[in-house]
């Protein structure tokens, strides 16, 4: 039943969202991977990066492809609940570490073990329309973990101005998706942050967009 929901949800109502009102340009979609386990690693401006990243997904693909939400957000009651983890499909993870409980990211490590196909903003949350933050480093720790795995960067322009963090009301917004070359582990944390940040950058270049602080 979960699995149809998800499906008339994303290949139905928020294809329609994305394809019709909105306008999506996409380019290098070849680079998305054909399957898991993998991590899409993208900006994070609007609740709508979840849903323009599900778009591209192959339809059967869709249900082993899982968004890394906060949990402090997303579960704050029990029918965002529902509706976040069985339709949405998202995976929930503590922002900060409990104490006495799992590793934050244990919840992404078994998803993977599953060989599930990860949505991951490493920024933490929603920023400024069209501006970029520091990445934390969670996605070094998971790539450290499995370092054969494919990180796939994607640069999202445009949808922080069709809705932006704080606004309910969707602005149609030619919306554009750059899917950058995968990366693997590089050896060393830093590194491996540096070289995803290039990644970002080379992307930036490729749109002709101005750099984001």
């Amino acid at each position: 039943m979960n699995h149809w929901l998800r499906f008339i949800f994303y290949r139905v109502l928020v294809r329609f969202v994305v394809l019709i009102v909105l306008g999506l340009h996409v380019r290098h979609r070849e680079r998305l991977p054909h399957k898991g386990p993998a991590i899409l690693v993208a900006n994070h401006n609007s609740h709508l990066d979840t849903m323009v990243l599900m778009t591209l997904i192959p339809r059967q693909l869709l249900k082993v492809t899982r968004p890394v939400a906060a949990m402090d957000y997303f579960m704050r009651n029990r029918w965002l609940a529902w509706f976040a983890t069985k339709v949405v499909g998202i995976i929930p993870i503590e922002r900060k570490r409990q104490e006495g409980g799992d590793h934050p990211l244990q919840v992404c490590y078994d998803a993977l073990e599953r060989d599930n196909i990860l949505i991951f903003f490493p920024e933490g949350s929603r920023g400024e329309p069209e501006e970029i933050s520091k990445f934390k480093g969670g996605i070094s720790l998971i790539s450290e973990r499995y370092p054969d795995l494919a990180i796939v960067p994607i640069l999202l322009h445009g949808l922080g101005k069709s809705l932006p963090k704080g606004e309910a009301l969707l602005v149609p917004f030619f919306c554009d998706v750059f899917i950058g070359e995968s990366l693997t582990w590089t050896g060393d944390r830093e590194s491996f942050m540096t070289r995803l940040d290039d990644r970002f950058s080379q992307l930036r270049v490729e749109g002709k967009f101005s750099e984001w602080e």
